[in-house]
């Protein structure tokens, strides 16, 4: 349990082939509301345990993976399910705003 780090060499095996739903965080090191966030999605992974995965990706490590998709803020958090991004949410929101949009794919 807990974040996988997800970085140019093992984003595509990681999130795109997860067999199981991948929440990915767009985060930074100097991001404080990233920081406030983590918390939060971890609590979603226990609630949800083993039926999802969960990663966090630095955005000035990983920079070709933040342009393709397209991410301007961090935090950025991404559901893929399928190697497919099925919901996306910007910013700090709270944790029912997660399990409102995420729970349906999960």
């Amino acid at each position: 349990m807990g974040f996988e780090h997800i970085h140019n060499d093992n984003f595509d095996a990681q999130v795109l082939q997860s067999s199981q739903p991948f929440i990915l965080e767009f985060g930074a090191v100097w991001c404080g509301p990233c920081k406030r966030l983590e918390p939060e999605l971890e609590k979603l992974q226990a609630n949800w345990g083993d039926r999802v995965r969960l990663g966090k990706l630095d955005v000035d490590e990983a920079v070709d993976i933040t342009l393709q998709y397209s991410v301007i803020s961090v935090p950025t958090v991404m559901l893929f399910v399928d190697g497919e991004v099925r919901e996306r949410i910007a910013g700090f929101q709270p944790l029912n705003r997660f399990i409102e949009k995420f729970e349906p794919h999960i």
